[in-house]
């Protein structure tokens, strides 16, 4: 959900104390705009706590990051919808961690959202690529200048052949909903020796349909792994959401739909040629 203007711009304010688990205002603010912030950090997650030492906010978590891509981003999670949770910073740093971003290689990022991974992926020497739908934070990601280009559109409406060559990570955190259409586009963006990591809903573990089915099975196929990620692994993002970790790699001569893959399919003729 969009912050009211009043209440990002009291966020936003370098006397306001994010720290720890809490939200403090030491300043005076009109009373209206008291009101929406205080149902902002409700719907966030966050308590009144009025006791004459904390006058703040409390959150079950530590709030800091999360506060400060919500603020960028210009919007937050609530709890009474679905949407937009940003990564919480250990699971970007696990994420990382597990594609093994070194200096130099080419990592797509389909769900940029505000660039909590992109952010990490650029520290760590990443030549990163985001796509994000949402306009508002493509343009953040562009003003925060880590990526090497930021594409404002659906990322399952990509052409993984516009690249000219494929990447050697795909790194995501794709909308739940969608997600394995998202892994299964993702994989056609990476090269045959390249590396997925998504984080996806718990329930692709187990789900029965058959695109889950086959998609573990094929998993299990080239050798990755799906491992639930702990309870409470997006608790800071404002959501209960059990959540799994997914590892795909590819190799020379696999079954993966690759961008290589795709390169080697023959093109179609063209029946009409004189």
């Amino acid at each position: 959900m969009r912050f009211p203007d009043s209440v990002l711009a009291v966020l936003a304010d370098p006397r306001t104390e994010v720290r720890g688990d809490l939200v403090r205002i030491p300043f005076e603010i009109d009373r209206p705009v008291y009101e929406q912030l205080n149902v902002v950090l409700k719907e966030m997650g966050g308590r009144w706590d009025g006791s004459k030492k904390v006058r703040a906010h409390v959150f079950p978590h530590r709030i800091e990051e999360h506060m400060r891509q919500c603020i960028a981003a210009g919007e937050y999670p609530s709890r009474y919808e679905t949407g937009w949770f940003p990564t919480p910073h250990d699971l970007v740093m696990q994420v990382c961690d597990a594609a093994g971003i070194y200096p130099g290689m080419t990592v797509l990022e389909p769900s940029a959202g505000a660039g909590a991974l992109t952010q990490e992926i650029a520290r760590r020497g990443g030549v990163v690529d985001a796509v994000e739908v949402d306009e508002r934070r493509a343009d953040i990601l562009r003003e925060q200048g880590d990526c090497r280009r930021v594409y404002a559109t659906d990322f399952l409406a990509t052409d993984p052949l516009e690249y000219e060559e494929g990447f050697d990570r795909i790194v995501m955190n794709p909308p739940f909903k969608t997600g394995l259409d998202h892994i299964l586009h993702g994989i056609s963006h990476m090269k045959d020796d390249g590396i997925l990591i998504a984080i996806m809903s718990d329930g692709l573990r187990w789900w029965s349909d058959k695109a889950s089915t086959e998609f573990r099975d094929m998993v299990e196929e080239v050798g990755g792994e799906i491992e639930p990620l702990p309870e409470g692994s997006f608790a800071v993002s404002g959501t209960s959401v059990r959540t799994c970790l997914v590892y795909v790699p590819g190799y020379a001569g696999g079954p993966l739909r690759t961008h290589d893959w795709h390169r080697r399919q023959p093109r179609q003729l063209d029946l009409f040629a004189a």
